[in-house]
């Protein structure tokens, strides 16, 4: 019974010492959402992300996406005065209150859009920016299209229901990834509390700035037929998160429910940088150069999104090309390699040259040549691999 009790134990050590112990992720009672790490591209959780939805006013995420992009291009500028049409006057929804006849800063709409979501600003801006709002339409879905957001399809600027006006949870957590990462500066509007415009002060509907310290955005939206929805990110430390849930059941559901994502996220995966871009992984053996020996790595930093305890136990497989000859240009292609964490392949990337090599002069390539002959003979031309 001793020795049986041993052997549990020694068992179930081995198994602790192998296992990241994460649980599953929060259930949610919603249509859909996903959990995404940005940087590295990452789904750490998701339940139908893939499913199209309503996406009512994170329709504006996109809006103002395509203004920040225009404004990157020079098509566009803060300061540029936008005139306010009667139809941009008349909409109903949310509002930032600009008035029909009056000119209105761009950077004043962007404000009006990110933080009291006014469809009367997205049509301002949509109309200065497209011609027409239909126009702008026209852009935001070639943006989508460009993003690879393939289950996508806008009708408006703003998000009011429309049968064919259609996203998708993982679509949205891309877009929002690319907003962050492409514009930080305009990004940054989504985390400002409020906003006032003709004397009216009105608060960001995003009630998650004034819960999480860390959270920075994004966009709240809601429809009888989409439900309550939000698009979060938050960062702490080296790593941001971001969610989003789509028909959660009430306003409160869509923050509590946010929150549970981002907690989960934070308490057990982490982001680390794990390779340097240029970093001398290996030193291989070349043949007929000026040099004996090649440097090769990586050409960007590999950074990973894992359970944290998975970062204890990684393991960095080779595979190359074995008998290289000289002339050997930097970055070029010599072989593969795998990370490996357990026993599951958690990435691949190619390795390169890190450095140029020349040939030898025409008796040093032909001596070379004459040695790899020899030994291909006795078989020993395979692929090298650790």
């Amino acid at each position: 019974m001793k020795n049986l009790l041993l052997i549990s134990t020694i068992l179930l050590s081995s198994f602790a010492q192998s296992q990241s112990f994460v649980p599953d992720s929060p259930p949610l009672d919603v249509k859909s959402y996903i959990l995404l790490e940005p940087n590295t591209g990452t789904v750490i959780a998701e339940f139908n992300s893939e499913n199209p939805i309503e996406p009512a006013s994170m329709t504006k995420i996109m809006t103002s996406y395509v203004v920040a992009d225009q404004i990157s291009n020079g098509l566009i500028s803060p300061e540029d005065d936008v005139l306010i049409s009667e139809k941009a006057w008349k909409m109903q929804g949310s509002k930032t209150f600009i008035e029909a006849g009056k000119r209105v800063k761009v950077s004043d709409l962007l404000k009006g859009i990110m933080i009291q979501s006014g469809n009367d600003a997205s049509v301002a801006i949509a109309e200065y920016a497209g011609g027409t709002e239909e126009g702008f339409v026209d852009l935001m879905n070639a943006y989508a299209a460009s993003l690879g957001m393939n289950n996508t399809l806008f009708q408006n600027a703003t998000g009011l229901p429309n049968e064919n006006h259609f996203s998708s949870a993982k679509d949205l957590a891309n877009l929002t990834s690319n907003y962050i990462n492409k514009f930080p500066e305009e990004y940054s509007l989504y985390k400002e509390k409020q906003f006032t415009f003709n004397n009216i002060k009105q608060l960001n509907r995003n009630k998650l700035l004034w819960r999480d310290e860390s959270a920075d955005g994004v966009k709240t939206g809601h429809t009888d037929a989409a439900g309550y929805c939000l698009v979060g990110s938050a960062k702490r430390g080296g790593m941001r998160l971001i969610t989003v849930v789509a028909g959660s059941s009430s306003d409160k559901d869509r923050f509590s429910d946010t929150q549970r994502l981002l907690e989960y996220g934070f308490r057990f995966f982490a982001t680390q940088k794990v390779i340097s871009a240029d970093q001398q992984l290996k030193e291989i053996s070349i043949w007929g150069g000026l040099t004996d020996s090649l440097k090769i790595g990586v050409l960007n930093d590999v950074s990973l999104t894992l359970p944290r305890t998975s970062f204890k136990d990684l393991q960095i497989n080779y595979k190359h090309r074995n008998n290289i000859q000289a002339p050997v240009k930097k970055g070029e292609l010599i072989g593969s390699l795998e990370i490996v964490s357990g026993s599951e392949v958690v990435y691949s990337e190619n390795l390169i040259a890190l450095e140029s090599i020349d040939s030898k002069g025409f008796f040093g390539r032909i001596w070379s040549k004459f040695v790899l002959w020899i030994m291909g003979l006795f078989g020993f031309n395979d692929n090298g691999s650790d």
